[in-house]
């Protein structure tokens, strides 16, 4: 029988445990459940934490939510879980904004480094013991856009600093003299942003206004030596119009680590194209994130439980991580 103090947490991953729960279960009780049995896990539960973020589940169970105050995401983006009738409601959104911010700039600029360097081609030659002298680039100098300004961004931009690029933002509305990007050029302004850029990185969260913004326009605008990184969601871009780009040499390159449609399909040009570096969506998955996920929730289940403000509360109209207040009194 449930104790009556007990709040009870529906958790949305595998149906099976997850580890480190612990700590999480000596506060609530926990329900796992699959995207087949959320309704059922729903029912009664006024937190769900959402492990799988990449999950659309919620949305189809939502009529069994008759307690829920709180949903945490154990993800940055929180696009899989904001839909009219969530965002309407007054249930509480966060997400693990922090965990991924240093992994994924480390990623970004080791793709960076990897076509500076031309380390595809090291080793291609490997595989066949073909010994080719070659020059590389250098990267102190070289212009890098930062296309969203929330905190990923910012870290893979005071990273891409430290190494000697200089480093502009791209937000959704222009200001001066920002701390870490120095200028940021409106969204609406991405074509003109990107037509010195050596490296253009994609971070933005997928919301309607983001969705393609990286288009054909914005493609020919980058110069022919430019290439695109992809570190925040595939919709982002336009991959019909990125492989034209990359056929026609309208750009150079381009390292991917989401897509459109996960996994990528077999016989996608992209998998196979030579001046494309593709990863399985795991630029921000070091080792110990899990742990650092749960960590995360349990700190903020405690706040929950003592009606304390929550940290990493998303703005659900805009779809982005906002400073707010939520607690378990409302």
């Amino acid at each position: 029988m449930l104790e009556p103090d007990r709040p009870v947490v529906a958790a949305l991953c595998g149906g099976d445990r997850l580890d480190g729960m612990t700590p999480i279960e000596a506060l609530a009780d926990v329900r796992y459940a699959d995207a087949d049995g959320l309704a059922d896990a729903l029912a009664g539960a006024e937190v769900l934490f959402v492990w799988n973020f990449r999950s659309a589940a919620l949305r189809d169970a939502w009529s069994a939510a008759d307690a829920l105050r709180w949903v945490h995401v154990a993800g940055a983006g929180v696009d899989r879980v904001l839909f009219p009738e969530l965002v309407d409601s007054p249930v509480v959104v966060t997400n693990s904004r922090g965990v991924f911010d240093r992994p994924m700039a480390e990623y970004v600029l080791a793709l960076i480094l990897a076509f500076a360097k031309d380390l595809p081609t090291s080793w291609r030659h490997q595989q066949t013991e073909h010994w080719q002298h070659r020059e590389t680039e250098d990267i102190v100098g070289k212009r890098a856009v930062v296309v969203g300004t929330g905190s990923i961004g910012r870290e893979i931009a005071r990273l891409l600093r430290a190494v000697g690029m200089e480093v502009r933002g791209v937000g959704r509305t222009l200001r001066q003299s920002d701390p870490d990007f120095g200028t940021v050029t409106a969204a609406s302004d991405l074509a003109d942003a990107v037509r010195d850029a050596d490296y253009v990185v994609a971070v933005a969260p997928l919301t309607e206004q983001t969705r393609g913004m990286i288009d054909a326009d914005v493609l020919r605008a980058m110069p022919a030596t430019a290439r695109l990184i992809n570190v925040g969601r595939g919709a982002l871009v336009d991959e019909d119009a990125l492989v034209e780009a990359l056929e026609s040499g309208a750009i150079d390159g381009a390292g991917l680590d989401v897509f459109g449609t996960e996994p990528l399909p077999e016989g996608h040009p992209l998998w196979r194209h030579p001046r494309v570096l593709v990863s399985p969506h795991l630029s921000g998955d070091s080792a110990g994130w899990g742990d650092r996920i749960v960590g995360l929730f349990e700190a903020n289940l405690r706040a929950w439980l003592a009606g304390e403000p929550l940290r990493n509360v998303v703005d659900k109209h805009l779809g982005f991580a906002a400073v707010g207040q939520g607690s378990r009194d409302g």
